[in-house]
């Protein structure tokens, strides 16, 4: 665990940084242009690398190293945060110069969250993976307490903007360091070349991957599952402003109310996930969660206008429940899939699930503004809760833990063979930034 533990420790530096330039663009977009069509360009760039090239991101991670590949990323990312330093620092900064580094940057994290979810089950052994997992979620729920509050301290103590960009540079260097003198073990590739004993191509690898999903139920499942809650769920709390504003007759504060609670729910969960490790089949942990998560979504809904303590004790759940979903899902996942594969797997649920967002606002949008916006927090709430029991009824979801039935092999890359060939070892998952629900 020591070698993972410094990976991960670097990681969490890079995460800070990465949460406080994000807050100083997106404040910067919001005072210079005032445009709510801005920022969703904005979201737009940040979110289409994750969904049109994140399969493919995954895919050539599964043929790459995957050290290299996030020292890449993390340097890249880095090298492109200088650029738009030096932009701001020179004044010929323009709108479409950030659109660009939000694009970018998305990239490079498309390429190294495949990268980092696929080491995971290298380097962690089984029986901490859920642990590894509760981690992970504790920071993220840290940073959406801290990082909006980080963010706007540095602005306030640095006042020019290239400094604080600057931030996600610095916090690079302790990321990629441990990945230059830490050996990553790879999974074996040596036995995968086409008839012509040649190297297959990358198409023939996304399909090939494509087919493992297909051929495996219960992981179809898992990942239809996945989309269905982002498409119902997510949306909803993208709209928490209009439920603060319009419902409880609410401002800013209360707002911030919800969001730090929602942050708070999440630290608290990780924290608890970590120490527990949950039930010993993961799945079952997970299937709770999204049963109590759906609970929380609808009191949030059903909560009277004059009860606002009621929707953020919801709000505290939902955010303590996701914790207890995701983690134990991607824990799960990673002990079972086949390593080599786990690049395009992770991928293909990633990009899904992102894809979901901007689909449920479109349909979101015209029914919270027709029938109000705590309909769409009790319909996510009620998908949620009768999936999470329903799933418990589909032995496919159930014998997930089990592992794959009999597949067709993805066809992999003939590299040279590494000091690992067999499949996952008693040793890997990193930082996600994004969940699958």
């Amino acid at each position: 665990m020591a070698p993972f533990l410094l990976i991960w420790v670097g990681q969490a530096f890079s995460i800070v940084g990465s949460h406080i330039v994000q807050f100083a663009l997106v404040w910067w977009l919001t005072k210079e242009t005032g445009s709510a069509t801005i920022l969703a360009m904005a979201t737009l760039a940040a979110m289409l690398p994750q969904i049109v090239l994140g399969p493919i991101a995954g895919t050539l991670v599964d043929r790459w190293s995957r050290r290299l590949v996030m020292i890449v990323a993390d340097t890249g990312v880095a090298l492109t945060t200088l650029w738009l330093a030096y932009m701001f620092a020179s004044g010929q900064i323009q709108i479409w110069h950030v659109f660009l580094v939000m694009f970018i940057r998305s990239l490079g994290g498309a390429f190294h969250w495949a990268a980092a979810q696929a080491t995971t089950a290298l380097m962690v052994p089984d029986k901490h993976l859920a642990r590894v997992a509760g981690l992970n979620q504790t920071m993220h729920g840290a940073l959406n307490i801290v990082g909006p509050a980080l963010g706007a301290l540095l602005l306030e103590a640095l006042r020019d903007l290239q400094w604080v960009v600057m931030v996600d540079v610095f916090t690079a260097i302790p990321a990629v360091l441990p990945l230059l003198l830490i050996f990553i073990p790879q999974p074996d590739r040596s036995g995968a070349v086409d008839a012509d004993g040649k190297r297959a191509s990358v198409w023939a690898e996304f399909r090939a991957g494509l087919r493992y999903v297909a051929a495996w139920p219960g992981l179809m499942m898992v990942i239809g599952i996945a989309l269905l809650i982002n498409f119902v769920l997510t949306p909803a709390f993208s709209l928490m402003p209009i439920l603060v504003t319009q419902h409880f007759q609410g401002e800013a504060p209360q707002l911030a109310v919800m969001e730090s609670t929602w942050g708070v729910g999440v630290f608290l969960g990780g924290l608890t996930l970590s120490v527990w490790g949950g039930f010993k089949r993961r799945l079952l942990t997970s299937l709770a969660g999204l049963t109590l998560m759906g609970g929380g979504s609808i009191v949030i809904g059903v909560a009277p206008a004059h009860l606002f303590a009621l929707g953020v004790a919801g709000v505290f759940v939902v955010g303590f429940m996701n914790t207890l979903t995701n983690g134990p899902l991607f824990a799960a996942l990673q002990s079972t899939v086949a390593a080599d594969v786990q690049g395009r797997v992770f991928s293909l649920l990633i990009s899904g699930a992102t894809a979901m967002t901007p689909l449920g606002l479109l349909v979101a949008g015209p029914v919270a503004d027709a029938i109000g916006v705590q309909a769409w927090f009790v319909l996510g709430g009620v998908v949620c809760l009768a999936t999470g029991v329903g799933a418990c009824f589909m032995p496919a979801v159930m014998r997930l833990e089990e592992g794959p039935p009999t597949l067709p092999r993805p066809a992999r890359a003939a590299v040279e063979p590494t000091p690992f060939t067999g499949g996952a070892p008693s040793l890997g998952e990193a930082a996600t930034e994004t969940d699958p629900a």
